[in-house]
C-alpha cells in the first residue's frame, strides 16, 4: 500500500515512538491523525506539521474515548487506511514487593493500556476500513502494533509489561487470519532499546545497563528507525502476520 494519499491514525502519536511516525507517514504523503491524551504536546506536533494533520485527544483506557476519536478521524478525512498502536505504558513492579504483593490494580492498569487499548482501537477501526476501496492488490488496510522484547524475554519487574506484550505478540496472527478476507493485513513490531521517554523516564542505572545489551548497533535505536520499519511494512503487502524484532539483537537479561 501506497502511504502517499493515505489516511493513518497513530496512538501515543505526540511524542516517542509514535511521534516519530507520525512525522515520517506525514512526510511521505500520508494524512495523520495524532491519538493521544497529551494535550500540549498532541496540539503543537499537529501545528508544526499544519494542513493534513490533526491531534484528538483520547484516553486510551476509555473505550467511549477512543470510539469517539476514530469517529472524528472519520469524519474530518473521510476514512482511515493505516493504524498504528504505540501508546502503551511500562508500570515496572515486581510481584512481591517490600510492601507486600505487587497491587492487582497496578497489574491492571498495564494490560488495560498496552493489551486492551491496543485491541479496542483494532477493533472499532476495522469496521471503517473493511469499507475501504481497495487497491490494485485488493489491500484496503493495514495494522501495525507496537509490542517489545519484554514479550519474549521479560526481566524481573515486568510481569504486567511482559504479559501485556506477550498478549498483543498473540493476538497478531489470528487478527491478520480473520480480517484477511476483507483485504486488511495486521503486523507487530517488538522493539528493543529505544530513545523515548518511556526508556528515559527509567532508572539511570538501568538505562545505562540496557545500553550495553546490544550486540550491534551498540546504543539505542532511533525512533526514525522504527518508523522506517513501519513505512516498509505498509508498502510491502507480503507482510502479514507475523512480528518483527527490531532490536540490534539484543536479548534482555534477567535483571
Amino acid at each position: 500500500m501506497d502511504v502517499a494519499g493515505c489516511v493513518a491514525l497513530v496512538t501515543g502519536g505526540a511524542s516517542g515512538l509514535g511521534e516519530a511516525c507520525v512525522r515520517n507517514l506525514f512526510g511521505a504523503g500520508a494524512k495523520v491523525a495524532i491519538i493521544d491524551a497529551n494535550v500540549s504536546k498532541g496540539e503543537a506536533v499537529a501545528a508544526e506539521l499544519g494542513e493534513g494533520a490533526i491531534y484528538i485527544q483520547t484516553d486510551i483506557m476509555d473505550t467511549q474515548s477512543v470510539e469517539n476519536s476514530i469517529g472524528q478521524v472519520i469524519r474530518h478525512f473521510g476514512t482511515v487506511n493505516i493504524i498504528v498502536n504505540c501508546a502503551g505504558i511500562a508500570g515496572p513492579g515486581k510481584v512481591l514487593t517490600k510492601k507486600g504483593p505487587l497491587p492487582l490494580e497496578a497489574f491492571s492498569k498495564v494490560i488495560q493500556i498496552n493489551l486492551i487499548g491496543t485491541f479496542d482501537v483494532i477493533r472499532l477501526a476495522v469496521e471503517h476500513m473493511a469499507k475501504n476501496e481497495p487497491n490494485e492488490n485488493g489491500e484496503r488496510g493495514v495494522i501495525i502494533n507496537t509490542s517489545s522484547l519484554a514479550a519474549f524475554e521479560g526481566q524481573i519487574g515486568q510481569p504486567a509489561y511482559s504479559a501485556s506484550k506477550a498478549g498483543i505478540v498473540g493476538m497478531t496472527l489470528p487478527i491478520a487470519r480473520e480480517l484477511a478476507e476483507f483485504g486488511i493485513r495486521c503486523m507487530t513490531i517488538a522493539p528493543g532499546l529505544f530513545q523515548t521517554p518511556m526508556v528515559e523516564s527509567l532508572p539511570e542505572a538501568v538505562q545505562k545497563a540496557l545500553g550495553e545489551m546490544p550486540p550491534f548497533p551498540k546504543r539505542p535505536g532511533k525512533p526514525s528507525e522504527f518508523a522506517q520499519l513501519v513505512q516498509d511494512i505498509i508498502e510491502n503487502p507480503m507482510l502479514n502476520g507475523e512480528v518483527i524484532r527490531i532490536d540490534a539483537a539484543m536479548r534482555m537479561s534477567a535483571k
